[in-house]
């Protein structure tokens, strides 16, 4: 993966964690599988769940790939 800095927020009230990639907010997750199509859409083509569970590339706030809801 070409050097990005990939930023999974904390989550929402609500619900859901936003997503960035660099300073492009590309929308809010509601599980593993939202994000990992938000990442193939970004250019990640190929990368699975595992892959974004097992990523360094990930900064994950206040919870990891299991947390999605507050």
């Amino acid at each position: 993966m070409p050097e990005r800095r990939v930023i999974v927020c904390p989550p929402s009230g609500t619900g859901g964690r936003r997503v960035c990639v660099d300073d492009q907010v590309l929308g809010t997750a509601y599980s593993l599988h939202d994000l990992t199509v938000f990442l193939q859409n970004a250019g990640l083509t190929g990368w699975d769940e595992l892959d974004v569970i097992e990523s360094e590339w990930i900064e994950w706030h206040e919870g990891g790939p299991e947390v999605w809801k507050p």
